[in-house]
């Protein structure tokens, strides 16, 4: 008996040993632990405290952002504000500007439209509805496309129509108004040339005279050659006197011859006076007038002047071209032009 209590003795002090031992190790594995728990759990508060402070600073840096964000936005809506402000300011620009060039082209066609009805040219129509084109070639606006093509229309159709040149007119009737100074009259005798064989026949024997051969050769014909000269030229001279007293003339205004010296003036200036009312008449368009001023010239010209002599047929054939070319002839209305940009106006 005492024997299985000293082994049960042995046995229970080895179990004590045991957990002894046991115990000390899981103390010394438990102190272990609560030294790493507590290491981590300082780490742990650590990172708490430093996520802490992030979070703070998020926050206050996603207010700033909020806060930017919505600095933004009003800006943004101010922009967007303002950009439709700007289109719209844009818009009423254009059309302004459409309307103010088109409101410029009626206004400049109407002007050239009464600039040719008071000159009767076709000029200063051409020219406005020619700028006009150019201005819209420039200008390159699709609204105002058919503005153009109605300008293009006009412009062909005032070119085509042959309006009098007065300016070439005029000259003409100041060209002819020249001539009335020169042109001769059927009452006044105009001295003529008189051209005879033996004027002629004199220069011919004075020319042999002169060379030394013939002198040489006829030394005694010299004194009858002089008397035959002599006598040739004193026959010549009578016989122009009795022409230049005697003159035969076909008039059929025996009036016209029976015209005193004194009228003579007076028909010039009466003839002047027709000329010059028709050129002013020409430079008014009074093409009607002008007309009976040139057909009284050309009644003057025939009755009292000499139709044979080339200065009065010149002047005839001025006047005759003066009123063949002195017609009156109407400038067209640019109406496809002034329909166009009245429609472009009412914005249709």
């Amino acid at each position: 008996m005492p024997r299985w209590l000293g082994l049960l003795a042995l046995v229970l002090a080895v179990v004590s040993i045991a957990a002894l031992t046991l115990a000390w190790d899981t103390q010394r594995r438990v102190r272990s632990f609560e030294q790493e728990l507590v290491k981590r759990q300082q780490d742990s508060q650590s990172q708490s405290s430093e996520a802490r402070m992030l979070a703070r600073q998020s926050q206050d840096a996603s207010r700033e952002a909020a806060a930017k964000v919505a600095l933004l936005e009003a800006r943004l809506s101010e922009v967007a504000l303002q950009r439709s402000q700007v289109e719209e300011l844009m818009q009423a620009l254009s059309r302004s500007r459409d309307e103010n060039v088109v409101a410029d082209m009626e206004a400049a066609v109407r002007v050239a439209l009464q600039q040719s009805a008071i000159t009767g040219s076709a000029e200063p129509l051409v020219a406005t509805l020619s700028q006009i084109d150019e201005r819209l070639a420039r200008y390159n606006q699709p609204r105002l496309e058919r503005v153009r093509r109605a300008v293009a229309r006009d412009l062909e159709r005032v070119k085509a129509i042959g309006v009098a040149d007065v300016a070439s007119l005029s000259i003409r009737l100041d060209e002819a108004v020249r001539l009335v100074d020169e042109l001769p009259l059927l009452a006044v005798a105009e001295p003529r040339r008189v051209g005879s064989e033996a004027a002629q026949r004199r220069a011919a024997a004075r020319a042999a005279a002169a060379s030394p051969a013939a002198g040489a050769s006829a030394p005694d014909a010299s004194w009858r050659d002089q008397a035959l000269d002599l006598w040739e030229r004193s026959l010549a001279a009578v016989w122009g006197e009795v022409r230049s007293l005697v003159r035969v003339t076909r008039i059929d205004s025996p009036d016209a011859v029976l015209a005193a010296p004194d009228q003579v003036f007076f028909i010039r200036e009466n003839l002047k006076l027709r000329l010059l009312n028709a050129r002013l008449a020409l430079l008014s368009r009074q093409f009607d007038s002008a007309q009976a001023d040139l057909r009284d010239a050309q009644a003057t010209l025939d009755r009292y002047f000499d139709r044979n002599a080339k200065r009065v047929q010149s002047a005839s054939e001025l006047l005759r071209q003066v009123m063949s070319q002195a017609r009156q002839t109407g400038v067209p209305r640019p109406d496809d032009t002034l329909a166009a940009l009245a429609a472009v106006a009412a914005g249709r």
